[in-house]
């Protein structure tokens, strides 16, 4: 396995609970972390058994460590200034979710990084969820036909973190807004009702794509949603694809038969879903999510100065649809 040198900026929950061992167990070699405290970055580095080097001061790491990239994963107020400056100083670098509050802050980023000839990736890790490569590759395929129609949700518990439908929108459902992009491409329709109550968020939206396929969303930001939930349900012309939670898809292809189906034997599902057992640890969870595949992803691209899938180029239409759906809700 290749070994990549990786500077880090930020070490709160999200990044130790889920990126940090994720670029482990992709070939990260931690080189150094900044955060606001030089005892945090050093309590860091301890914890996965780094020799690095702990800095205090963002600027300071980014001029004297020399690195195959920098993960940033900090408070989202913070991002943009962030990877501005590990651009501006000629870094590869990844920025979790989101980057940029609007379209036209993600553009900024994306031109700077293009500017400077620089890796920029977002975190969108539903993109290297095995569940949903899997899905992408029989839209791809045509085996079943086009696809037509989808069905999708998405529930969680949000309102520790976002206080209105912005925030729910562009930090927590934003993750299922880039997946649709990158099933099915770009909208050209919007429609959508919103209900909120004090923090608690529930959207109904329908949408229609440019290569015709038309989908609804429910998202709910509701503390009723003590475990986050999703599916993902896209019909074919011949058959349909089921996603349930992150761990098992149907796969069913319709069939012709001069007996009528219910007759006998005739229809037949594939499913697919993981093993488990005391060997995977928590490391099934991590690359079920998609965490351990983006952060493979962004240092291949890191070594091979190739465009992320989730680039930041890419981030600008997820960030303008978030804006489209927010200004149809009503």
């Amino acid at each position: 396995m290749t070994q990549t040198k990786i500077c880090f900026i930020g070490a709160g929950f999200h990044a130790t609970t889920n990126i940090y061992p994720s670029a482990i167990e992709a070939g990260a070699t931690i080189q150094a972390i900044s955060t606001r405290s030089i005892e945090r970055s050093q309590a860091a580095l301890l914890r996965y058994g780094s020799t690095g080097t702990a800095y205090d001061d963002v600027s300071q790491m980014l001029q004297n460590e020399d690195c195959d990239g920098v993960i940033v994963v900090a408070q989202p107020q913070d991002q943009t200034s962030l990877a501005l400056e590990c651009i501006k100083a000629g870094k590869n670098v990844y920025v979790d979710k989101p980057l940029g509050w609007t379209a036209t802050e993600a553009a900024e980023i994306a031109n700077a990084a293009e500017k400077a000839g620089v890796v920029l990736m977002v975190g969108f890790m539903k993109r290297y969820a095995p569940i949903y490569l899997k899905l992408k590759e029989q839209i791809d395929d045509g085996s079943m036909g086009r696809a037509r129609s989808f069905q999708m949700r998405f529930a969680v518990d949000s309102t520790p973190f976002c206080k209105d439908e912005e925030q729910f929108m562009k930090l927590a459902a934003i993750h299922m807004v880039d997946l649709m992009r990158f099933l099915f491409g770009e909208v050209q329709q919007v429609t959508g009702t919103t209900i909120k109550d004090g923090e608690h968020i529930n959207q109904s939206i329908s949408l229609k794509f440019n290569n015709g396929v038309v989908g609804s969303a429910y998202f709910a930001g509701m503390s009723a949603w003590s475990r986050e939930s999703e599916s993902l349900l896209v019909t074919f012309d011949h058959g349909f694809v089921s996603a349930d939670e992150i761990n098992t898809l149907t796969i069913h292809h319709s069939r012709t038969s001069d007996s009528l189906p219910w007759k006998s034997l005739e229809e037949q599902d594939t499913v697919f879903t993981p093993s488990g057992s005391p060997m995977s640890g928590a490391y099934r969870d991590l690359y079920l999510r998609g965490f351990v595949g983006e952060m493979a992803h962004f240092m291949a691209c890191c070594h091979n100065k190739a465009l992320p899938h989730s680039s930041g180029k890419d981030n600008i239409g997820t960030m303008a649809l978030c804006d489209t759906i927010l200004a149809a809700l009503v």
